[in-house]
């Protein structure tokens, strides 16, 4: 196997902060999934522009009369959730893909889900919590309108992308179940250890099971999964 240098996220070359991931989806994700997470890199990249936007937004809300406090948190939630996100939630499922890994899988429901619950709450809006949801911006236009237009770009943007990720959840979901994945199969390969080297995973568990044939290796990327693409996405 070739040496793989980190390419993301692309960094000047003058900088002395190197990428920290390497990322292909056309050379390591199998054909029929390469779309689908293509898709959520794209919507990985939605979420994090519509933060930079909601940090315009509160700009907008601090200038109409707004406190100052809801900026400072915009600015907190775009420094902290856009590479978090990108780590806690795409990041497993580009390794699950990648090398058929339940644990991964695991991983990323789990994040998802509560993902899905914040962007859930940045869209409803509360008032001081940094976020120009629905609440925050129906209540302002009797404050000033037009700061209030641009806050409702945030809200809308906010829609949007949550109703994105739930029908993400829901299609890794049926993809996941519909493949054989289950709760057991990720506790036995964290039992095994087998998550820590996703690339060879498969060939771990093949070992397993025919020991008698004596070991084999592992040619990356033989391990993909095969999940079964029913629908259309």
């Amino acid at each position: 196997m070739t040496e793989r240098v980190n390419n993301f996220p692309p960094l000047p070359k003058f900088m002395r902060i190197k990428p920290c991931f390497y990322q292909n989806i056309e050379e390591e994700i199998p054909a029929p999934h390469q779309q689908l997470v293509r898709r959520v890199y794209t919507l990985w990249m939605m979420y994090s522009g519509t933060l930079s936007i909601n940090v315009i937004s509160c700009i907008a809300w601090w200038a109409g009369g707004g406190g100052a406090i809801n900026f400072g948190y915009s600015l907190l939630w775009l420094l902290l959730f856009s590479p978090c996100s990108y780590t806690c939630w795409y990041r497993p499922l580009y390794k699950a893909f990648r090398a058929d890994s339940s644990f991964n899988f695991m991983a990323f429901f789990f994040m998802f889900f509560l993902q899905c619950v914040l962007s859930l709450i940045q869209t409803i809006g509360i008032p001081g919590w940094g976020t120009c949801g629905w609440m925050a911006t129906v209540l302002f236009f009797s404050t000033n309108v037009g700061s209030a237009i641009v806050m409702l770009i945030s809200a809308l943007l906010f829609t949007v992308v949550t109703a994105l990720m739930a029908l993400v959840l829901i299609r890794v979901h049926r993809l996941y179940r519909g493949g054989g994945g289950s709760l057991s199969r990720a506790q036995e390969e964290w039992s095994t250890g087998l998550w820590k080297s996703a690339p060879v995973n498969q060939a771990g568990f093949n070992a397993v099971s025919q020991t008698a044939q004596g070991p084999s290796l592992p040619q990356y990327p033989a391990a993909v999964p095969s999940y079964p693409d029913n629908s259309q996405w």
